[in-house]
């Protein structure tokens, strides 16, 4: 009869185990398999684009856009209205500072209109056209003073020349932090391109597509120089037009800069407003256009 028992009791045991053992390799698979992601926290962690009518609701950043910075009153044919002296851009640079005001990059603005990352209080993006030597020795230089970062559009057909930025002073811009971007390869008005067009290269007339010289080639160069990703681009003279935003999609551009006039309300990704930092503002006048400029 004790024998008995001790085996009944046994049987008992042993199923018990078996059980307590399947229960926990239960949890345990169940723990291993990934739960499934709801779409607020997916909307956290990879963003969600926005329409371009929320982009246009956001209030607009300040961006600025200067070419030569020289004490000469101008530089070379029809460039009066695009100088500025030395004295006044150093001036303009403490202003912004003294007031409170961070540079942004292209990258942070993108951010911004497409996914509403936060930006700094005052954010101010400071861009330069036309690859002029005096924006890495003069420009460059005065930023460093107050930790501001430019935006460099490079028009490549005048890198090495004299009175223009060498590719290493490009690399350099990069390297300490600067966004080097595209600005054509010979400052064409980009409402003119054509798939099929006659240029002289080389001293040889061509047969290219602007799209592909204008943009494509000037991208792939500048990530040669840099090697870092060229993903924004400025309009020559400011001027745009609808059917070439296409083209800079298609060879990976994310935005592009014009000047003041009135953004696209189907593509401000493309139409991006800057203002022309004018010969005749003092410091305290480019903050007061600022902020009447950009609502």
């Amino acid at each position: 009869m004790k024998n008995l028992l001790y085996l009944c009791l046994a049987v008992i045991l042993f199923f018990a185990c078996n059980n307590n053992k399947a229960q926990n390799n239960t949890i345990t698979e169940a723990e291993k398999t990934p739960k499934p992601v709801t779409d607020s926290v997916q909307s956290k962690t990879t963003g969600t684009a926005s329409s371009a009518a929320e982009m246009m609701q956001r209030k607009q950043v300040p961006i600025l856009c200067y070419h030569h910075i020289v004490d000469a009153p101008s530089v070379g044919k029809n460039s009066a209205g695009y100088t500025v002296t030395v004295s006044a851009f150093k001036e303009q640079m403490k202003a912004l500072a003294d007031s409170g005001y961070k540079s942004i990059s292209p990258d942070q603005l993108y951010a911004y209109l497409n996914y509403n990352e936060p930006l700094p209080e005052k954010p101010v993006m400071i861009t330069y056209d036309d690859t002029d030597e005096e924006q890495f020795s003069i420009a460059k230089p005065e930023m460093d003073k107050y930790g501001f970062k430019g935006v460099y559009f490079i028009m490549t057909i005048s890198i090495g020349r004299p009175r223009y930025m060498s590719k290493e002073q490009i690399k350099q811009l990069s390297d300490e932090g600067h966004t080097i971007a595209s600005h054509t390869w010979d400052h064409s008005r980009f409402d003119r391109y054509a798939y099929e067009n006659t240029k002289e290269i080389g001293g040889k007339k061509k047969l290219v597509n602007d799209y592909d010289l204008q943009l494509a080639d000037t991208k792939k160069k500048l990530e040669e120089i840099t090697g870092k990703k060229v993903e924004h681009f400025a309009y020559p003279f400011g001027i745009w037009d609808a059917k070439g935003i296409p083209e800079l999609q298609k060879r990976g551009y994310k935005t592009a800069y014009q000047l003041a006039t009135k953004r696209d309300s189907l593509q401000p990704l493309f139409t991006a407003r800057r203002i022309l930092v004018a010969p005749q503002w003092g410091a305290q006048g480019l903050i007061k256009v600022m902020n009447s400029s950009f609502k």
